[in-house]
C-alpha cells in the first residue's frame, strides 16, 4: 500500500507530464516543431541499413494491438491465477484505456503522418503515437507490477532498464520506419505514462479511504 507523501509524489508527476504533453499539443498546432522534429527523423533515417530496418519492423510489431492484446491477455491469466483483484483492475484500465485515449486524442488533433521515407505503409492520423502510448502504458504498468516485488537493488535497476529500452524501442522504431513525428512519441509517452499514474493514484486513494472506514 502506497503512503501518503508517495500518492502525492505520484498525483504531481501526472499532472506534471500531463502538462508537458499539452506544451506539445500547442506547439504542434501552431507548427512549431517543424524543424525539431525534421532534424531528428534525418538523424534517424540517416542511420538506415537493412539489418536495422529489420530490427525496427520487429519492435514496432511488439507495439502493434494485437501484440499487445495478447500479453494483455496473458498477463491478466496470471493475474487471476494470483489473485490479485487490484493489480487486475489497475492494469486492465490502463492497458484497455490508453488505446481509447489515443483514438479520442487523434480524432481531436487529426495530425496527417510525415511524408518523407517511409518504409512501411500505415493509414490514420499520427499525433500522438499509438504505439508509444501503448507501449508506455504496458511496460510501465508491468514494470510497476515487478517492482513491488523485486526487492533488490540489481533487480529493480534491471526492470526499468529493460522496460524502458522496449519503450524507447518501439517509439523509435515508428521514427525509423516514417510514420510518425518525434513529437509525436514523446507526446505518446508523456500523456500515457499520466494516465498510468493517475490510475494508479485514483486506485490507491480509493483503497485508503475503503481502510479508513
Amino acid at each position: 500500500m502506497l503512503n501518503e507523501k508517495q500518492l502525492k509524489n505520484i498525483l504531481l508527476t501526472a499532472i506534471l507530464l500531463f502538462l508537458g504533453f499539452c506544451s506539445i499539443a500547442i506547439l504542434v498546432k501552431a507548427q512549431k516543431l517543424t524543424e525539431f522534429d525534421q532534424t531528428i527523423i534525418h538523424f534517424i533515417q540517416g542511420l538506415e541499413c537493412k539489418q536495422l530496418t529489420s530490427v525496427m519492423k520487429f519492435f514496432t510489431q511488439i507495439g502493434s494491438f494485437s501484440s499487445i492484446m495478447m500479453i494483455f491477455l496473458l498477463v491478466s491469466v496470471i493475474l487471476v491465477l494470483y489473485k490479485s483483484k487490484l493489480n487486475m483492475f489497475i492494469f486492465g484500465i490502463v492497458v484497455l484505456g490508453t488505446p481509447l485515449l489515443n483514438e479520442m486524442l487523434k480524432q481531436a488533433f487529426q495530425r496527417s503522418r510525415p511524408y518523407l521515407h517511409r518504409l512501411i505503409e500505415i493509414g490514420g492520423y499520427s499525433f500522438p503515437s499509438g504505439h508509444s502510448m501503448n507501449a508506455a502504458s504496458l511496460f510501465g504498468v508491468l514494470a510497476y507490477f515487478l517492482w513491488k516485488h523485486v526487492p533488490s537493488k540489481a533487480g529493480r535497476t534491471a526492470v526499468l532498464s529493460i522496460s524502458g529500452l522496449l519503450i524507447l524501442m518501439i517509439g523509435g522504431s515508428r521514427i525509423y520506419l516514417g510514420v510518425h513525428y518525434p513529437s509525436d512519441v514523446i507526446a505518446g509517452y508523456l500523456v500515457s505514462i499520466s494516465w498510468l499514474l493517475a490510475v494508479i493514484w485514483v486506485f490507491h486513494k480509493y483503497l485508503r479511504k475503503t481502510e479508513r472506514k
